[in-house]
Parts: structure tokens; sequence; C-alpha cells
């Protein structure tokens, strides 16, 4: 049982890395292979167990892998036509998640009913609020289980795609959203005949909508009652498994004290809700002859628990924590009702088959290698011990075993560790799990909201501790992500360092540890020069780096009012690669898709000099760094690399070139392997301006194109002078600018360069070297199949 379920969850990991799916002929292979191992594995029980166990993994790896291959060809097969992309189409469909308040408007999930061919069953969709006075263009309030009528424009998922990035393509297909889009607006004109929103239906009757309906009424009880409240959005998430509710600031504390699985519906929650009413049926049942006679009290307890936790489940939209406890919780109820034993082993086991036998994408979740990980070490070190110790010594055991269980994959997912997350846990995990997230249910539902207001209030003392523990210099340990060589032998380590007290030579454990943090990955040579045009959508973020420096040129743009691509791609990517300084950061110039991820690099990342051509007013100048304006002839070596900025001028003058494009700080780095120009939104005013004062430092290997390849940039002459072998366009998929233009694709092509998009290739990384010059992208090195061609 155990070692099938391992080469199942094996098997299942390996498809979804694959860059295409197998052909559907492999399958019905892979099906004979499954019975003949299966077969062969019954045929040599009587001989030992140690073939047929390894027959029966290796035949349940195959079985996973053809199983989640047969999944996601389904699931595939659910797309957007290609040619509904950027048209306007009507969906008539259901609400069909939580409704999602946005800062102008409000994002959902919607269950396509009908619309025309080539519509994906479910979307999701944002409705954007415009100011106007027509209130027909207002958006206006969508609850869940609400049947309506939309125009929208609709696109295939795609996402950025860059090194140590969150892949959001992958999340909407585990999730079963296979296109994205936003709701169109009656014109204020009224040119078209654009109909605007429909509500068709208050409640559609099914029962997926009758649950999701009940959580938003939860929401909108926790809400009414704490008005105003900080940490409402976590008595939310704890009642209804609403992670949304909860805001950035807090994930970011929640991440520093390591207490992240608590904040949401966790296994520990399920297990208390079940083990209540457990508790409950049996006291009831063993007061009533009847009942007593007519079921066992064990078996109703087991039956009621199980019961209680489903509901649970359902009510906090069974994520994969809760989906791995309800499992474990109803294995262990069978094994009850059966009057049989089951190990702790057997029933993780079988959890981890059901969890991916309904789910194989599963293993694309954080939370999945997290939430089974955490009880596998708790019951390696909680059971099979020949003495048991004391309850409190136990517990410090534990958490301790789980910090350290945990580190490495805490590193190859986030590349950081909490060090006070044992403490924080261990006052942490009995507040949340048995106080706060009670009286977060009991005031979901009842009457009155007493509970909430003490919930709240406990919360906000637990909330104090957690704010002191993130406070501590040493809170957290970052580092760059493990080499993949090291983490197999790090869990090995960690197996034998948590052997009962008496094993020989435990500490040895640390030894096969040390390379998880000792090897870093490779960096540049003497002389070496390598760059990554990161992938941040309509905007633009790059990378420099020398032997031992390293310059990140822009920091992309600002989603909204609390995201930016500093902190959701730059930051995770420099911690990847183990750059923990900067020793330049360049803000070319005042735009939100160069410089809206600068405050939070700023935050997050010592940098030694800040160079910009903005403004002496500008916000971002009110960092504790060293600041200087980026001006022509400014030069530097590193390395045996040269940087220069060939502009602006000091004394540019007035007019068109005046205008914040054409301010952009234009930086030329040449290495012994070629030279790139990094050019900012540069228009053709400022081209002109390049050519005429440094013309002989123009040609480059590689350009940055300027101005994303809009039509006020790339001047013929200019593109003539530069002569790249490569031109990076750094654009969003299908933006609404629609960059780059097309007579800028074929004046490059026209000039003899190798076109690279980041739209298309993710992040781009060149690497010059002595007589060599690199070039790979993100969506070729780390292609999986659903990823879009």
């Amino acid at each position: 049982m155990r070692l099938a379920a391992i080469g199942f969850a094996l098997g299942v990991w390996h498809l979804q890395r694959q860059p295409a799916l197998p052909e559907t002929g492999w399958l019905a292979f892979a099906a004979c292979a499954v019975l003949a191992a299966l077969a062969a594995a019954w045929y040599f029980r009587r001989i030992g167990a140690a073939v047929p166990a390894g027959l029966a993994f290796a035949g349940f790896a195959v079985l996973g892998f053809a199983w989640a291959a047969a999944f996601a060809r389904e699931r595939l097969s659910d797309r957007l036509d290609r040619a509904l992309e950027g048209r306007d189409v009507v969906l008539t469909g259901v609400v069909a998640g939580l409704p999602q308040v946005l800062e102008r408007g409000v994002r959902f999930d919607f269950d396509v009913e009908s619309s025309e061919p080539g519509v994906p069953q479910r979307v999701a969709l944002s409705w954007y609020g415009r100011s106007a006075p027509d209130e027909s263009r207002e958006v206006r309030p969508v609850r869940a289980g609400e049947r309506w009528r939309f125009t929208a424009r609709l696109r295939r998922p795609h996402g950025s795609a860059n090194p140590h990035g969150f892949d959001y393509e992958a999340w909407l297909l585990e999730r079963g959203i296979r296109a994205t889009g936003y709701v169109r607006m009656p014109s204020r004109r009224g040119a078209d005949e654009r109909a605007p929103p429909e509500r068709l239906a208050d409640t559609v009757p099914r029962p997926q909508y009758w649950i999701e309906t009940l959580r938003e009424a939860a929401r909108e009880k926790i809400l009414g009652a704490l008005p105003e409240r900080p940490y409402a959005g976590v008595l939310i998430a704890l009642a209804i498994g609403d992670q949304r509710a909860i805001d950035t600031g807090q994930w970011q504390l929640f991440a520093r004290t390591g207490v992240s699985h608590l904040m949401s519906i966790s296994g520990l929650h399920v297990t208390m809700v079940a083990g209540l009413f457990a508790m409950l049926a049996s006291w009831c049942w063993r007061r009533s002859e009847r009942l007593a006679l007519a079921l066992p009290a064990q078996k109703a307890a087991a039956l009621t628990g199980f019961l209680a936790a489903f509901a649970y489940c359902l009510i906090s939209g069974f994520a994969v924590p809760a989906q791995r406890t309800l499992y474990m919780v109803g294995v262990v109820a069978l094994a009850l009702w059966l009057g049989r034993a089951a190990s702790a082993s057997r029933v993780l086991a079988a959890a981890l088959l059901l969890v991916l036998a309904l789910d194989p994408w599963a293993v694309l979740s954080p939370g999945f290698w997290l939430s089974f990980a955490a009880v596998a070490v708790i019951f390696y070190v909680g059971t099979g011990r020949s003495a048991q110790p004391h309850w409190l010594a136990q517990w410090g055991r534990v958490q301790w075993a789980v910090t350290v269980g945990l580190a490495p994959l805490l590193l190859v997912l986030f590349q950081q560790v909490s060090l006070v997350s044992p403490i924080a846990n261990a006052v942490a995990i009995p507040l949340v799990s048995f106080v706060i997230t009670p009286l977060a249910l009991a005031g979901a539902v009842l009457p009155f909201g007493w509970p909430l207001e003490l919930g709240h209030a406990i919360l906000e003392l637990l909330m104090a501790m957690l704010e002191w523990l993130a406070r501590l210099p040493s809170a957290v340990w970052h580092q760059h992500a493990p080499l993949a060589w090291a983490v197999p032998l790090a869990l090995a380590g960690i197996v034998w360092l948590l052997l009962p007290r008496g094993f020989p030579a435990r500490g040895l454990g640390l030894i096969l540890m040390l390379p998880l943090f000792a090897a870093s990955p490779a960096g540049p040579r003497a002389g070496e020069l390598w760059i990554t045009v990161l992938d941040v959508g309509q905007g633009l973020s790059v990378l420099a780096r020398t032997e031992r420096h390293a310059l990140l040129y822009d920091a992309g743009p600002a989603f909204n009012a609390v995201a930016d691509s500093g902190s959701r791609v730059i930051v995770p990517y420099l911690r990847g690669e183990g750059i923990d300084r900067l020793d330049a950061l360049v803000v070319s110039h005042d735009d939100r898709d160069h410089s809206g991820g600068a405050a939070s690099v700023l935050e997050a990342i010592p940098v030694g000099v800040l160079w910009s051509s903005l403004s002496p007013d500008h916000a971002l100048l009110d960092a504790p760094t060293w600041r200087a304006p980026c001006r022509a002839d400014r030069k530097w070596l590193w390395d045996g690399v040269s940087f220069e900025f060939l502009h602006p001028r000091e004394d540019i003058s007035p007019g068109r070139t005046a205008r914040a494009n054409n301010r952009s700080c234009v930086l030329r780095i040449e290495a012994s392997g070629g030279r790139a120009l990094l050019t900012g939104d540069i228009e053709r005013a400022a081209e002109h301006e390049l050519l005429r004062s440094a013309p002989g430092l123009l040609r480059a290997e590689v350009l940055l194109v300027p101005h994303h390849g809009s039509a006020t940039s790339s001047a013929p002459e200019f593109v003539k002078q530069v002569a790249p072998r490569y031109a990076v366009f750094t654009v969003g998929y299908r933006n609404r600018f629609g960059h780059p233009r097309e007579d800028v694709l074929a004046r490059y092509r026209e000039a003899g360069s190798e076109l690279l998009r980041t739209d298309a290739a993710g992040a781009i990384r060149l690497r010059f070297a002595p007589g060599n010059l690199q070039v790979d992208a993100e969506r070729d090195r780390a292609r999986r199949y659903w990823h879009e061609l």
C-alpha cells in the first residue's frame, strides 16, 4: 500500500513535468504494462516481499503517469478557440465561486452555460467600474450562485514565465479555468449594440452553488459583525477558507513566522471539527439504550466525525490540506466501522492515493507537498517509539522535527525558512485550532456576534506576538534555491537525524544536509556578463550580472495598490539566484511600467546606488540609499565589464526630447563576448540625439528595443546603426497598446536581427562569454504541456 501510493505519486509528478502530453497509443501501452506488473506481483508474492513490492511500485508509477495524462488530455480539450481571442462574445452562465472585490471592480469564476462554439466551460472574469454618470456602466453587485448574461472579451490562459516564479497558467489549469477575460460595457456614445450585463436569476438550484451561497453569506456575516477590523479577513479564511480575504502584509507576516499553514483551513482544523463532533455523538449515543443497541457508539462516532469533516471541507473550498485530512479521517472511520486497525502510514498512503486520483494537479501546489510532508514527519517522530516521553517534551520534539523536516521543501519552494516558527507555532497552533477557529465557525452560523468579537480580540493578541517575532533580526533564513542533487541528500539526512534516540551517529545527518546550504548555483566568471530580461508583462526589468556585481535596470510595473512586479517577480528571482544585494538599481524614467516595482525592491534588497532620471521630489528618491542622476559619459568597470550611460545629456533642451520617455537612461554594457544596449522608452527624438552624440557607441549584439516596439521608436537609421544580432521586445501578452508594431518588427527583420519577445519566450537569458553569446528562453527551458505555444 505504501510503496504503491509513493509510486503513483511519483508517476503523477513526472507527468506534470512533461513539455508535451504522450500520444493516445502510449496510454494503451501503459495500461497493458500496469496489468502485467500487477499480475507479476501477484504471481511472485509467495517467494518474498521485495519482488512483489518492487513490481507494485513500478506498476503504480506507470499507472499514476497514465492516469494524470488522461485527466490532462481531457482538460486541455476544453480550451478557447484562438479566433475568439480579443472578440466580444456573449456568455450566459452562473457565478461559480466567491466574488473577489478589487480596487476598481470585482473578479469571479463563471460557469458558462451557453455561448459561441469554442468557449470553455469555466472562465475567470473581471468587471471593472468606470467613472461615468451613466449608472448602467457601473459595477453591480455579483453574488455566488446567480445566473448572468455578459458581453465579455476572453483570452487563453497566459502568465509570466520566470525562474523561481509563480506559474499562473498551472494555477488556472488546476482550478479548471481555461480562459480569462473582462466584462464589456455599453459604449458611452451608443455607437454599438452591446447589451449591458443582465442578471437572469438570483439563485440556480444546484448543490455546488448552494454551498458557495452559504460561504458568501458567512463571509458577509463576519464582515458585518467586524466592520473595519484589521483581522476580519483572517477569521473569514479560518471559517470558510477564503484566503484572498487576508491582505498581502499579513501573509508576509505569517510567512516570516512560519504560521501560514494555520491561517486558512488546515488539517488541524478539520481534525478538530471531526473530533469534536465524534465526541458529542459518542456521548449522546451512549445515553440512549435504543441507539446503542441499533448501532455501536464507536461506529456512530466514526460516521458523525467523517460527515462533520466532509461538511467543513465543503464550506471551506476543499483545499488540498483539507482533502488530505478528510481522506485520512475517512480511512480511520472506515477501519473503526469494520473493526480493523489501520496504521498511521497506511492511512497517510491511502489519503495520498485519493487526493491524486481525484486531483492529479495537486502536485503543482506547494500546499500539497508541505501538508503531506508535515504529517509524515509527525508520524515518523511520534509513532513506533518504544518509550513515550512527557507530552510537553513530545510537543517540543514534534515542533523541532517539523521545522527541520520541512526546511528542504521550504527552500525549494520559497527560498526561505522561518527560524522563529517553532516558537510561533507552539503558541499559534493551540490558539488558532482550538480557540479562534471554533469561535469563527460559531460566529459565522449563530445569530449573535460575540464569538467573532472574542475571536478577533484573541487574534489581536496573537498577531502582536507574531509581529514581535517577525521583527527579530534573524527571524528568517534567506538563501538561493537549492541545487537539485542536494535535495534528496538533505532528505536522507533528515531521516537519519530524526531517528529515535539510541541510534548511533545521528548527527551525521547534518553532514548530508550541508550541500543544501553550501552548494551555490553557478554565476558569471571574470570578464563574463549575464543578462536576464525578466518577463514582467507590459513593462521592463533587466538584471545584469558580472562576477561579483549585480545591476537591476528598471523594476517593472505596479499591478495594483498592493502588488507589483518587484514583490511578485524580481525579488523571488533575486533570492532564488542567491543575489542578496544589488550594487546598482537604474530606474530609467518615471513610467509605472518601469518604476512600479522599484519600491518593493528597495524595501527587500540592499541597494548600493540608485541611478535615475526622476524628478528631485519623486518618492523613490526618499529611499535610504545613495542616489545619483544618470548622465551621459558616466562610466565604470566591474570585473572586466564596462558600463556607460549614453543618455540623457545634462544640457538636454526643452521640447519633445525632454519628455519623460526621451529622458530614459540609456545604458551600454560591454564584455569580451559582446555588447548590450538598454534603451528604456526612448522615442525617435532621443534616438536621433544618440545618433548625433554617440554614433560609434551604438553598435551592439543585443538591443533592448526602445519603448517596447512602439510606432514612435526604432527609427530606420537608429536600427541600421545599432544592427543588433538579437532584438529583445519586452511586451505583455495581447497588450492593449498593440506592441510591438508590425512595421517595427519588419524593420528589425530587414536588419537581420533575430527577434525575441518576452510574451512568447518568457524570461530571456543572454550569457556573454569570450567569443560566445548564449541565448535561452524560460518557456523553452521549463516548458510544460499546459503552456500555450
